[in-house]
């Protein structure tokens, strides 16, 4: 996989979580449809950019749009 495809799924990604800032893992990767390699890959740019977080504070991880 290439940084172009990555880049393409964090847009995904980005999209996704525009409108309500925050997504359980599960259903962002239900919205995006990316595959769990594909999701985590995008994920880490994302958090590389320093454009999401992640809210461990109860027992399902959520990502938070910064």
């Amino acid at each position: 996989m290439n940084q172009e495809v990555i880049g393409t799924n964090a847009g995904l990604i980005w999209n996704a979580l525009c409108e309500p800032k925050s997504l359980s893992l599960k259903a962002l990767k239900k919205a995006t449809k990316l595959k769990d390699k594909e999701l985590y890959l995008a994920l880490g740019w994302l958090a590389r950019e320093g454009k999401i977080s992640f809210d461990e504070s109860t027992e399902e991880l959520f990502i938070v749009l910064l």
